[in-house]
């Protein structure tokens, strides 16, 4: 063998004498190693499904806009509805004018009217989507985007186009052959030229506390102009029924909330026949409550990982009372206090090692298994993983140093005549 080769047979020698050291006890050490996979697994499991919780929450509010404010009108019974509407005309596309030019750091608006809907069918199919009349910012401030064709323009607007852009599932319905851009498609009863199609954002959830998403993928969008001259509203209706207003600093978010609460409060008269929802403050109020989730699993960890290593102190103190006799050996054969110590607590670290290797596999599987019972994503990152399994290396070997001192601190002499 090569000098370089028998440096390293003795290098891993001590190892290999640790290794089996502790599979001659295999019940024993497999009972300690329960409580560190238990801890490990614990805290791999918590940091991927609040990591994918975390993810799937901003990816679900960007629909919404976390620099977004949204104004809804407020559906009422026949009565109530006639009562308001001799103090207030509803929500109107000149309140969201007056909000762009009255709220602090408002710089875009878009509206939306939801169309009742009757029928939709084109030359090679029919669906059941539904039609909105947007203003040409509604795409960029919901964050739609666009896998063909283009979205509506101002110009559309302004000369109340006969044209449409459709979300995926409505494409899909209407033009199975997947060539919609450019075909005639039949709204109710009027017909118009579709220019575009909307990229399906492939949404895990259709709601995020509370707000309703992704049901733009079954829609078929006009301009609000063609919408208000082609289709007939009912009497007393909204004349939108919600509208964006973007905030350049997200810092601005609540002010500009309770200035365009306020604006609102006083074009309607006192009348609340609107609400309205900051998508910023929704991903707040969803990252609290995955705080309560990880506070709960950061417990267990703990308390898992302080059982583990009191399961470490226990199992190496028990194998130095069993190896007195060995320990005052090495002892007499010239083996100082430190070769003891380095000798058990690298037992230990082969516990700490093997503890979190298979807790980084148990946390896998919990996290799946969360997900899944849950309907939640799951997410990694390698820096908490690692964080993890030194943070179960710090805690057996502060546990094993103990019984290493002990068995150090042994007199050779009295540890050669146990029996």
């Amino acid at each position: 063998m090569s000098p370089a080769s028998d440096t390293w047979h003795a290098r891993l020698m001590p190892w290999r004498e640790a290794l089996e050291e502790l599979s001659r006890r295999k019940l024993r050490t497999g009972l300690t190693l329960l409580g560190l996979i238990f801890g490990i697994g614990a805290i791999v499991a918590m940091q991927a499904v609040g990591e994918g919780s975390r993810r799937e929450a901003l990816k679900l509010v960007q629909g919404l806009g976390l620099n977004n404010l949204i104004v809804e009108a407020r559906s009422f019974d026949a009565d109530t509805l006639r009562e308001n509407r001799n103090r207030s005309v509803g929500l109107t596309v000149a309140d969201a004018r007056a909000a762009l030019n009255s709220v602090p750091d408002a710089n875009h608006f878009a509206a939306e009217k939801r169309i009742k809907t009757y029928s939709v069918f084109s030359a090679q199919g029919a669906g059941d989507a539904q039609i909105s009349g947007v203003t040409p910012d509604y795409f960029e401030l919901a964050s739609l985007g666009v896998a063909q064709g283009r979205t509506l323009m101002a110009e559309d607007d302004e000369r109340v186009a006969s044209v449409a852009v459709l979300g995926s599932q409505a494409a899909r319905d209407l033009f199975p052959n997947g060539d919609a851009v450019g075909q005639p498609v039949k709204l109710n009863h009027a017909w118009f030229e579709v220019v575009g199609v909307l990229a399906d954002r492939d949404l895990s959830s259709d709601k995020f506390e509370g707000v309703q998403l992704g049901l733009e993928s079954n829609r078929a969008f006009v301009p609000l102009s063609s919408a208000s001259a082609r289709f007939r509203l009912q009497p007393m209706e909204d004349e939108v029924d919600r509208f964006w207003l973007r905030i350049g600093d997200p810092a601005n978010i609540a002010a500009a909330a309770r200035v365009t609460s306020a604006l609102l409060d006083q074009r309607h008269a006192g009348i609340e026949d609107f609400s309205l929802v900051v998508p910023a403050q929704l991903y707040r109020q969803h990252q609290e409550t995955q705080k309560i989730f990880q506070i709960v699993m950061a417990a267990i960890a703990g308390v898992s990982l302080l059982v583990g290593g009191i399961g470490i102190m226990n199992i190496m103190l028990a194998n130095v009372l069993e190896r007195k006799r060995e320990i005052g050996l090495l002892r007499a054969l010239g083996a100082r206090q430190r070769d003891v110590i380095h000798q058990f607590l690298r037992e230990t670290f082969v516990i700490c090692v093997l503890g979190a290797l298979l807790g980084v596999v148990f946390g896998g599987v919990l996290a799946y298994l969360i997900a899944t019972l849950a309907g939640w994503q799951v997410a990694w990152a390698p820096v908490p993983i690692f964080l993890a399994t030194t943070l179960c290396a710090l805690v057996g070997l502060a546990f094993g140093v103990y019984p290493a001192r002990q068995a150090a601190q042994l007199d050779p002499i009295a540890a050669l005549r146990t029996e």
